[in-house]
Formats: C-alpha cells, sequence, structure tokens
C-alpha cells in the first residue's frame, strides 16, 4: 500500500468537518504516545515556550538527581535515556533557540555529575555529540545570540577538550 504524501494528506483534511478532524486527531493520539506528546505541545506548550524550557529542565533535573554514579554502566544506559528524551522534546519544539538552550543545560548538568567522564569512552562521546551539535546549531543562528550562548559553550568545550570548528 503506497502512502499518500502529506500534500495530498493535508488537503483532505482541509474537506473535514470540524468534529471529524477532531476525531482524526483523538485516534492519531491513542496509538503512539509520542503522537499524544506532540500533541500536548502544540495545543498546550508552543505558545508558552519559555514554560515549556522550564518544564524540561525541571525533568532533567529530577533525571539528574536520579543518577546512579557508583555503577559507571547504569550510569551510563541512564544518560542515553535522558539524552533521548531530550531529543525528542527538542523536535516537537523545532526552534533553534530552544535546541541550543536545553543542550546546553544538559551538558552543563553532565559536568556537573561527580564522574570523570574521560575514563569512560561512551560517556565522553556522548557529551562530545552532544556539544556538537550546540555548535552546528548556533552556527545556524545570527551573531547576536551566538554571543550570548559563548561563555557556556566555551565551558563545555573546555571540559570536553575538543578546538571549536
Amino acid at each position: 500500500m503506497k502512502i499518500p504524501s502529506l500534500s495530498v494528506i493535508k488537503k483532505e483534511m482541509s474537506h473535514l468537518r470540524q468534529d471529524e478532524l477532531i476525531e482524526v486527531l483523538t485516534t492519531l493520539a491513542k496509538y503512539s504516545k509520542e503522537n499524544k506528546e506532540l500533541l500536548n505541545y502544540l495545543l498546550f506548550e508552543a505558545d508558552f515556550e519559555s514554560n515549556y524550557i522550564e518544564k524540561i529542565k525541571v525533568e532533567l533535573d529530577e533525571q539528574f538527581a536520579e543518577l546512579r554514579v557508583y555503577h559507571p554502566h547504569l550510569l551510563k544506559k541512564q544518560l542515553q535515556k535522558i539524552a533521548r528524551i531530550l531529543k525528542k522534546n527538542i523536535k516537537y519544539s523545532g526552534i533553534k533557540q530552544t535546541e541550543i538552550e536545553l543542550l546546553i543545560y544538559f551538558c552543563l548538568k553532565m559536568i556537573e555529575v561527580k564522574v570523570n567522564f574521560h575514563r569512560y569512552t561512551v560517556m565522553i562521546n556522548l557529551l562530545k555529540r552532544q556539544f556538537a551539535r550546540i555548535q552546528k546549531v548556533i552556527g545556524e543562528l545570527d551573531e547576536d545570540l551566538q554571543n550570548d550562548y559563548n561563555r557556556e559553550v566555551d565551558l563545555i568545550q573546555e571540559y570536553v577538550g575538543v578546538e571549536a570548528d
């Protein structure tokens, strides 16, 4: 079965009545937790981006508070899980400033963990990947915004030990 393009789906949806559209969206939300989370963002969070960022930061704080730093294998798994959740929340927003703020916050929280990540290749590579994403997204912003984030980026760069692009 060939799935129609997004433009065809959009055109078909424009012909639906409001109650039919609500039914379609409700059905869509039933089949995937991610769809429900995206609808939640679009309906309740998108107009208040700063509140959304703060909610994600609080969630990150809670997850970092639960880390088991004495078990490197569990710590690695927990950090990877936090990074996946963060990536998903960033994808919902799609706003570059939100992405940078959350990535910087994640990296700074990771640096605060009292573990020498340089001993664990997987964990330092996770931090380096997040730092590379920060650099890529910052490069897409105008110069004034880039300067706003420089202090935090320099701190992460110093810890990670990579050269700037």
